[in-house]
């Protein structure tokens, strides 16, 4: 094996583009253990092929939010109801924006992701009851797209006529966008209850924020 040593490798005056191998070559090796590589402010890496070795890159690329536009009429007592009447909260003359690929959509409460990866979901939820009642609110999965489970219960009372306020959320891995779902549902125990909408403002509304990758 030979070696070359030098300070610097510079294109030839007139050109401006560098190729490192060529034909007969199948593998390019930077440094050897120990070393560091250092990639200078301003300098762009543009990827065409296949990055490998890497850990799951945890670099959120978007920002979805999803919020009801009116109140929701009464959810019986002592049913698991799903909450339905989701939109699109357009209030950017509030300063607040989605950004972002949009991975995430919503239809009669259920909602589906065009890309896998990590999700950091969110559900904020505000209201009143119609009498004193205890409650379960969920976070419900799917991993076939039938059968829900809650990922995650909150437990919790209000008195007569009382406001609520609460908020789930976790992490979730999505594999499969063709079975893997999450919904969010309300059991009150002993009245009714009521989630707040607007769409001059977000009352109940929940976030999908893709993190990363699972490969």
């Amino acid at each position: 094996m030979s070696k070359v040593q030098v300070d610097t490798i510079d294109t030839r005056s007139g050109t401006s583009t560098m190729q490192i191998g060529s034909t007969n070559t199948s593998t390019i090796n930077l440094g050897v253990s120990g070393d560091t590589i250092n990639i200078p402010s301003g300098v762009t890496i543009a990827n065409a092929g296949t990055a490998t070795g890497f850990a799951s890159a945890v670099t959120p690329d978007n920002w979805q939010y999803f919020s009801l536009g009116s109140n929701t009429s009464q959810l019986s007592s002592a049913t698991q109801s799903v909450i339905t009447g989701w939109g699109t909260p357009s209030l950017n003359s509030r300063l607040l924006y989605n950004f972002g690929t949009q991975y995430t959509s919503v239809s009669s409460g259920i909602f589906s992701f065009s890309t896998e990866g990590y999700y950091k979901i969110l559900f904020r939820a505000s209201g009143s009851t119609h009498g004193a009642t205890e409650y379960n609110s969920y976070l419900d999965t799917t991993t076939n797209n039938s059968s829900y489970g809650d990922a995650i219960d909150l437990n919790g009372y209000a008195s007569t006529q009382a406001g609520f306020n609460f908020i789930l959320e976790g992490i979730f891995k999505i594999t499969d966008t063709s079975n893997h779902k999450v919904r969010f549902s309300v059991y009150p125990h002993s009245a009714n209850m009521t989630f707040a909408g607007n769409t001059t403002r977000m009352r109940t509304y929940c976030r999908f924020e893709r993190l990363g990758t699972t490969s």
